[in-house]
Order: structure tokens, then sequence, then C-alpha cells
């Protein structure tokens, strides 16, 4: 299932700024790091509706693979 574009760049933002408090990162790293994850190959493909879990959820998987780079 592939959301809408726009809507899915607004959960983008709330997700790297979720990640971004949660492991105490500036933006820009955050930002940097979801892009390069495997939570945003994920998301963005439409893989098991990840992009239908909620913010804090994905937040905290990206910062469980964060923690292991």
């Amino acid at each position: 299932m592939n959301a809408n574009p726009i809507l899915l760049q607004k959960k983008y933002t709330r997700v790297i700024a979720c990640f971004a408090n949660k492991v105490d990162i500036s933006l820009d790293d955050a930002l940097d790091f979801f892009y390069r994850s495997e939570v945003y190959c994920l998301m963005h493909d439409g893989v098991s509706d990840m992009h239908c879990m909620s913010d804090e959820y994905l937040a905290d998987e990206l910062a469980a693979e964060y923690g292991t780079k």
C-alpha cells in the first residue's frame, strides 16, 4: 500500500523530530541517519504498512537501529 506522498513527508518530519529527542542528537544528524536507515526504506516502499505505525513506534525502531550502528 502506498501512502500519499505529502502525508508521508509530514510523517517523516514527525518521526525524525521524535527520534532526535529520544537519542539526544541534532535534527540534522537525525535527518541524515533517517534517510540512510532501514526504517526509511521500509516506510518508503510501503513494506508491512510501516508508514501506518505510530510516530513513537517508528522513532523507537530508529533508536534501536541507531544503537546497533
